[in-house]
C-alpha cells in the first residue's frame, strides 16, 4: 500500500472492486441541468475500468441539482418539500442520462436508493448487499444514491460523501475514490499561494494544523472539504485505502498516477453492518446502565439485559439504534434494540427468567444482542 511521489500507486492499480463517488458541482451547472459532456467524461473513464474486469460502483449526488432547471428554480431551494419535488424530477434524469452514456460502453446501470435503515436493520441490510453484489455480478453498474425523496434524514445530512464511504464498507471495495471540484486536501485555501497539496494522509497526525473548508464552491452541492475527509476517515477505518481528487483528474487518479490526496487505510475490518451501526445511524433514544451492565457489554461483550438498564430515554420502537451509555452519562456502545420505548420502564431492573415468568416467553430475550451492538 506503500508509495511516493512520482510513482504509481498500487493501491489503486490493484483495487478490483472500486466505489467512485462523484458531487453535484462536477456533473452540473451552476444554475441546475446536467452537464452532458461532464457525465460522459466520467463514464468514459469507469468504462474503462468495467473493460478491464473491474467492479464499479458509482454513488452520484446530483438528483436535486438536475431538477432544478426543468422546474424553473433559480437555485437549490432550502425547504424541504421543494427538496424532495426537485429530487423526485431529477432523478429521472440522471439515472437516465448515465444509462445512455454507460450503455456506449456496452454497460446496463442499475439504480439504488438508500435509506439509513437499508443498511443497519439485518433484514434490509442484507436486501442491500444482496441487490448490489448481483448487479456486480450480472456486469451491471450500480448507481447509487440517498433517496432524497422520501427520506428527510438524508437531505437534513446533505451530502453523499459519507453514504460513499459506507458503500465501500458494504460492498467490501478495494478502492474508494472521491471526486469534487478541489483537486486535492491542502494545508489551507487551495487560493491561498502559502498553501501546499498534501499527498498522503497515514492517520490524524498528518491532519494537525491543516485548516479544512465547509463550503462547496458551485452553490448546487453542499458539502465541504470536511465530509470528504470524515468519509476518508470512514473507509479507511474499515481498511480501505481512499483518492481524493478533481473530477477532471478521475482518469489519471484511477490508473494510479500520484494526483490529489492518497489516505492509507487501517489494516483491520470490523464487521460491515456494524460499521454501518456505528457510523451511519443516529441514536433514536438513550439506555442508561449500571457498572455491571456496562462491564458486561464493554468488558466482556455481553447481550444487554433488562436487569441492567436503571432508566430510558427518547421515543423508539423495536429495531431501532439506541445509544448504551453508563453512569455518567457517556455514550459507550450503540445497538438496535429489541422492545418499543413505552415497553421498556416496566421491565427494568428483572431477570429474563423473571419476565418470561411472569408474562410469557416473548419476554424471554435480551434488550440489545450482541450481534447487534457496537461499542463507541
Amino acid at each position: 500500500m506503500t508509495t511516493q511521489n512520482g510513482r504509481v500507486r498500487d493501491a489503486v492499480t490493484t483495487a478490483r472492486r472500486v466505489v467512485v463517488k462523484i458531487g453535484s458541482s462536477s456533473l452540473t451547472t451552476a444554475t441546475g441541468g446536467l452537464a452532458d459532456e461532464r457525465v460522459d467524461t466520467l463514464v468514459d473513464t469507469l468504462g474503462r475500468l468495467t473493460a478491464e474486469g473491474r467492479e464499479v460502483v458509482l454513488v452520484s449526488s446530483g438528483a436535486i441539482a438536475a431538477g432544478l432547471a426543468p422546474l424553473g428554480l433559480p437555485r437549490r431551494p432550502r425547504d424541504l418539500a421543494t427538496q424532495q419535488a426537485a429530487a423526485s424530477v431529477g432523478q429521472g434524469l440522471l439515472i437516465g442520462r448515465y444509462a445512455s452514456s454507460f450503455a456506449r460502453h456496452g454497460r446496463t446501470v442499475g439504480q439504488v436508493l438508500l435509506t439509513v435503515d437499508d443498511v443497519t436493520r439485518r433484514v434490509h441490510y442484507r436486501n442491500a448487499y444482496r441487490t448490489l453484489r448481483k448487479l456486480l455480478d450480472l456486469r451491471a453498474v450500480p448507481i447509487v444514491n440517498e433517496n432524497d425523496t422520501v427520506a428527510t434524514q438524508e437531505i437534513r445530512f446533505g451530502d453523499n460523501d459519507r453514504l460513499a464511504a459506507l458503500v465501500a464498507a458494504l460492498v467490501h471495495a478495494d478502492l474508494l475514490v472521491l471526486l469534487s471540484d478541489v483537486d486535492a486536501l491542502w494545508t489551507g485555501d487551495p487560493t491561498n499561494p502559502h498553501s501546499t497539496r498534501i499527498a498522503e494522509v497515514r492517520d490524524d497526525a498528518d491532519l494537525a494544523g491543516i485548516t479544512i473548508g465547509r463550503a462547496g464552491r458551485s452553490g448546487v452541492g453542499t458539502g465541504g472539504m470536511v465530509t470528504k475527509v470524515e468519509a476518508a476517515r470512514i473507509a479507511t477505518g474499515f481498511g480501505i485505502p481512499v483518492v481524493l481528487t478533481a473530477a477532471d483528474l478521475a482518469a489519471p487518479a484511477l490508473a494510479g498516477e500520484p494526483v490529489g490526496t492518497l489516505f492509507h487505510p487501517q489494516r483491520r475490518r470490523p464487521t460491515a453492518r456494524l460499521f454501518w451501526l456505528a457510523h451511519a445511524t443516529s441514536p433514536r433514544g438513550r439506555l442508561h446502565l449500571d457498572p455491571g451492565a456496562v462491564a458486561a457489554v464493554v468488558g466482556r461483550r455481553k447481550s444487554l439485559l433488562p436487569a441492567g438498564i436503571t432508566a430510558v430515554d427518547g421515543s423508539f420502537t423495536a429495531g431501532d439504534p439506541v445509544d448504551l451509555v453508563d453512569t455518567a452519562g457517556a455514550s459507550v456502545a450503540r445497538g438496535l434494540v429489541n422492545y418499543d420505548a413505552v415497553e421498556l420502564p416496566g421491565l427494568l431492573g428483572r431477570s429474563t427468567s423473571e419476565l418470561a415468568a411472569a408474562l410469557g416467553p416473548a419476554y424471554e430475550r435480551e434488550v440489545v444482542h450482541r450481534d447487534d451492538l457496537v461499542l463507541l
